[in-house]
């Protein structure tokens, strides 16, 4: 089967431009739900809504029996739907109408390619040997948006089960336009939160020692914090730790009461992790005990190392190369130092995930604005290739699975 989604390349660049211009944040996106319903609409999809969130749940019944007798397979291709507190300022006529809010990270895109995809997959269901699920997810920018929908049932809604998942993200930069990129493994880091206060005494800043001064004490952590990476933490097992927030203070002659500061803490492995989690309160409460000060250490666990699943990855990438290929794809050396949610769902089932760069054509993808930029922009070229794609995925996924083991074990290089 060779899917082909040149025809729908007008609509989905109208879908794609009205989300961006509407953007909502969060697990309850309302507008953005009502868009991708009425892009359902008319088509064979059994949809559950979102009790926790605006999530939607399509499931497409293929029409075609495995010929062994076994339970039809299923498949999940998952979008992101939310969008990012980032004042656009990208110049795009099409840019965001709503203040203080920006597709900044691209899941205008996403989800305006699993809807064509739902097309394209709908066209072919009589053919499709098993079922595939639909993922429109909302709250993926710090939300865990992905964590509810699963709790919600969304690998089960086929009434089993999914066998596999692929889920798809697009970079302002990265990598050349059009380029698909993949990585067996560890492909993006872990990502925790710290928020810290400091409790000191206020006083005159003419008087140190009369007061217990939470500023010192706060710029040393945020320091220790650096230099105890470097000694403690193999270098070859990356940690990088950024404080993004440090207040503190009214007047610059008097010590506040109080300091605080937050961080954003990103591992590749759960030995790393596992060994912040306890190395980074312990080192901020001597560092306060030394100062004769009380510290609040609040170490969020968000989400996890995201790990592809090395046979999903390499069937993925056959079929990115029998489709457009062999030179649309790249695979990354080294993990992305961002994260996602998509990790809980490559925990739970065989997964993998694909990037796609969509920066501007003939612009620098090394100095492009990158994701999450209130200057990123990402052109609408790929989105008919991505809507392919996920469909493909699907729909070749399934026949390997209906035909058995054999069929759904990579060959060897």
């Amino acid at each position: 089967m060779s899917i082909d989604a040149a025809g729908l390349s007008a609509d989905l660049i109208r879908f794609r431009h009205e989300m961006h211009q509407d953007p909502e944040i969060g697990l309850h996106l309302p507008r953005t739900q009502e868009k991708v319903l009425k892009a359902l609409d008319g088509l064979p999809y059994e949809i559950t809504l979102g009790k926790d969130t605006s999530s939607v749940t399509a499931v497409l019944r293929g029409g075609s029996t495995p010929a062994n007798g076994a339970p039809k397979p299923a498949v999940l291709l998952r979008a992101d739907m939310d969008a990012l507190p980032v004042q656009e300022r990208s110049g795009v006529d099409y840019a965001s109408r709503v203040d203080g809010a920006m597709h900044a990270c691209g899941h205008d895109l996403h989800t305006a390619m699993l809807t064509g995809a739902a097309t394209l997959l709908a066209e072919q269901a009589p053919s499709l040997a098993g079922d595939v699920v639909l993922m429109f997810q909302p709250g993926e920018e710090g939300y865990d948006g992905a964590s509810v929908m699963i709790r919600e049932g969304v690998l089960d809604a086929a009434g089993r089960r999914v066998d596999a998942a692929f889920g798809m993200h697009v970079f302002a930069g990265l990598a050349p336009y059009g380029q698909f990129c993949t990585k067996p493994g560890v492909i993006m880091s872990a990502s925790d939160g710290l928020v810290v206060t400091i409790l000191g005494a206020g006083g005159h800043g003419s008087a140190p020692h009369a007061a217990k001064d939470p500023v010192t004490a706060a710029a040393e952590m945020v320091t220790a914090m650096q230099v105890m990476i470097t000694r403690q933490f193999n270098m070859f097992d990356p940690v990088v730790l950024t404080v993004g927030l440090l207040a503190a203070g009214t007047k610059r002659n008097v010590i506040p009461e109080t300091a605080h500061f937050e961080a954003t803490i990103r591992t590749f492995s759960d030995e790393s992790r596992t060994k912040m989690q306890a190395s980074v309160p312990r080192l901020l409460k001597n560092i306060a005990a030394a100062h004769g000060l009380e510290v609040d250490v609040d170490y969020q666990t968000e989400y996890p190392v995201s790990i592809t699943d090395v046979g999903e990855t390499e069937r993925a990438e056959g079929v990115i190369t029998e489709m457009f290929g062999s030179g649309r794809l790249t695979r990354f050396a080294n993990p992305i130092s961002g994260s996602e949610d998509f990790s809980h769902l490559m925990a739970a089932v065989p997964s993998t995930f694909i990037g796609l760069s969509a920066v501007a054509p003939g612009a620098d993808f090394n100095t492009a604005a990158f994701n999450h930029s209130p200057y990123a922009t990402f052109d609408d070229g790929v989105l008919t290739d991505g809507a392919a794609l996920y469909a493909q995925l699907a729909a070749s996924r399934l026949a390997s699975l209906a035909a058995g083991p054999a069929s759904s074990t990579p060959s060897a290089n």
